[in-house]
């Protein structure tokens, strides 16, 4: 029996398609893996998996295509091998490669019919979104986290692209809320991993990201205590190994530090004091308490068992870092440390007790271990089924693009929480004001040897676009032209770092009446002598942005109300605009989030069409 029996009794005249198909795959981590199986065993003629990563112990549990053996080995090379057993018919292509690397330009990108996202890394999702959009490549966009996820279709010009939507950004935390009044478990957990551990084992991390740095006056002064507590704890750091280091650093960070904050009367006028800890009397009260208390994950630790669990997890901690020092030999080299790993037991052990002990100092509830450990890796459990629902949803897209019926493609929701774990929602057109895919693209030829940005600005922008003075012309390093700066019109292109598959944004700086910006993905090429120096296809025309309707005209004031109704979020009861609270801001962009929520009784069926296919729609 041939093994494409079913996947073509199933797809039907899709089938074809499908072997033809050559496709991307980027990562091959959590859905990489699944979705990888998924094409596999599809039948889809050619699959290229690209992926930066080696593999990790704890990618074990849910990236079932890795095992023991292979760990710190490339993922996308073990991936490749281990999926080639379920089809040895297909072809797969592995680069152990960052997917930013020259290789992968927009020529390799356009020789794929489609490709799959399966990253965990904001800047490598917003560089694929380019590049698809640039190579006019359709691109089916995931995401997961925890029990939640996400299927995109992005298609040029007729969807939305990634980054038409804000993204979520890292937190980071003021310096003085870390050091002074934290008020939060995750606030002590960022003390204990970010500034105790990296002082004790690591190199001071004066410009964590985690820290807030911003120059107000309260933050530059709990800066300049943070830095003097760090030159104390450097002292001490250099008795490690004696047998009072341990007793040093606690009485430093969990006794004076806490004794000095409580002296100061203005902090704890609406507060609750901080109360030191008592280093003899939690010595009695650990006796008996034996250290293996760090292997239970999911309790809460009493006082007397954080204690226990910090002192030995200092020991141990000093004893791998000083047998580190002792293995250096070269006195050149920089001096061993120890980084934060969420894997490292040790260390996660360290963090724990320590955030914990802080906590009970501040009235805070201490956390467990397993809780400390996702806010300390900044991570959300990954959920094995989570993953492989969203594969599958991933290859359903794909069906929809290579049968050319993108109307039939959703955007498709996963949620715990909802009426219904899959949901879906139509896909959107392209927000005109998005800064990726709401803009003009093209492909500039440039004569290496030739070429200077003066040509680009005379001859291409001005003559041939007939741009007016007022443009600036940026890289991803920065502005290299405005009317203000041309120092750089006579240099090369490649001066100025500019070369093949490096992008080029114009922006029209004119008041009146502006274009769209311009987004020019450049191509190094020796043209003739007798031609320009660079070349920009004759039918390129970029549009003037849409003018912006004007303010309605002031009404009369009346309480809260417009003609008998309340006056919408954002205006006024005058009609006119008004700034926005925070707290309306933030149910807005809820209520965006949750516009694709289906009502309950809202059902999926199966209808069989004509070509002998079974199809789930799901619109």
């Amino acid at each position: 029996m041939a093994r494409d029996r079913y996947p073509r009794q199933a797809l039907g005249a899709l089938h074809l398609k499908i072997k033809q198909a050559r496709v991307l795959l980027v990562g091959a981590g959590g859905i990489g893996c699944e979705l990888l199986k998924n094409l596999v065993l599809t039948g889809f003629g050619e699959v290229h998996i690209v992926d930066l990563d080696t593999i990790d112990i704890s990618n074990l549990n849910r990236q079932f295509l890795f095992r023991h053996e292979h760990i710190k080995k490339p993922k996308a090379l073990v991936a490749k091998e281990s999926a080639r057993k379920f089809n040895p018919h297909i072809t797969l292509e592995a680069h152990h490669a960052n997917i930013r690397n020259p290789q992968f330009n927009i020529d390799w990108f356009r020789s794929f019919d489609l490709v799959f996202n399966a990253l965990d890394n904001l800047d490598a999702r917003r560089h694929v979104n380019k590049m698809c959009l640039a190579a006019e490549v359709p691109l089916i966009e995931s995401g997961t986290t925890g029990f939640n996820g996400q299927v995109q279709v992005i298609v040029k010009g007729k969807t939305e692209c990634y980054d038409c939507t804000t993204k979520e950004v890292p937190k980071s935390f003021p310096v003085c809320t870390i050091r002074s009044t934290p008020s939060q478990p995750i606030h002590c957990i960022v003390w204990a991993k970010s500034y105790l551990f990296t002082e004790m084992f690591g190199t001071s991390e004066d410009e964590s990201p985690e820290f807030d740095h911003s120059e107000d006056s309260e933050n530059a002064r709990e800066i300049e205590k943070l830095r003097q507590e760090s030159q104390a704890l450097n002292i001490i750091r250099e008795s490690m190994g004696s047998e009072d280091f341990v007793r040093k650093v606690f009485e430093k960070v969990f006794v004076d530090d806490i004794n000095r904050l409580g002296s100061i009367e203005d902090i704890w006028k609406t507060r609750k004091r901080p109360v030191a800890l008592d280093f003899d009397a939690l010595s009695q009260s650990a006796l008996g308490i034996s250290t293996s208390t760090a292997c239970q994950v999911q309790r809460v630790w009493t006082e007397a068992e954080n204690f226990t669990v910090f002192c030995d997890s200092m020991r141990r901690l000093s004893k791998r870092l000083q047998q580190a020092q002792c293995l250096a030999r070269d006195a050149n080299s920089p001096p061993p440390v120890l980084v934060f790993d969420k894997d490292d037991e040790d260390a996660l052990n360290f963090v724990a007790a320590s955030a914990n002990l802080r906590s009970l100092i501040f009235g805070i509830e201490p956390k467990s271990k397993f809780d400390i450990k996702q806010m300390a890796g900044n991570i959300i459990p990954a959920i094995a089924t989570t993953n492989a629902m969203t594969a599958g949803l991933c290859v359903m897209q794909a069906f929809k693009i290579l049968r050319e019926e993108l109307s039939a493609a959703r955007m498709v929701f996963l949620e715990r929480n909802g009426a219904r774990v899959i949901n879906s929602d139509t896909l959107k057109p392209p927000n005109p004001n998005c800064t990726v895919c709401g803009v003009v693209q093209s492909r500039l030829t440039v004569d290496p040897e030739r070429a200077i940005l003066k040509d680009l600005v005379e001859e291409v922008l001005k003559k041939q676009l007939e741009y007016g003075e007022e443009i600036t012309i940026n890289t991803d390093v920065g502005t290299i032209y405005d009317p203000e700066l041309d120092d750089n019109l006579p240099k090369k292109f490649l001066d100025l770092g500019i070369q093949t598959d490096s992008f080029i944004t114009v922006v029209d700086d004119d008041e009146e009446n502006p274009r769209v910006n311009l987004s020019l993905s450049i191509l190094e090429s020796p043209l003739p002598s007798d031609s320009k120096p660079v070349v920009l296809p004759s039918g390129v025309t970029v549009p003037r942005k849409p003018k912006v309707a004007l303010a309605p005209s002031p009404a009369p004031l009346t309480n809260g109300t417009t003609n008998g109704h309340a006056a919408p979020i954002g205006t006024s009861a005058a009609g006119m605009k008004r700034k926005r609270s925070l707290e309306e801001s933030s149910n807005e962009s809820h209520q965006a989030l949750k516009k694709w929520k289906m009502v309950a009784n809202t059902s999926i069926f199966i209808e069989d069409s004509h070509d002998g296919a079974i199809v789930i729609d799901d619109s």
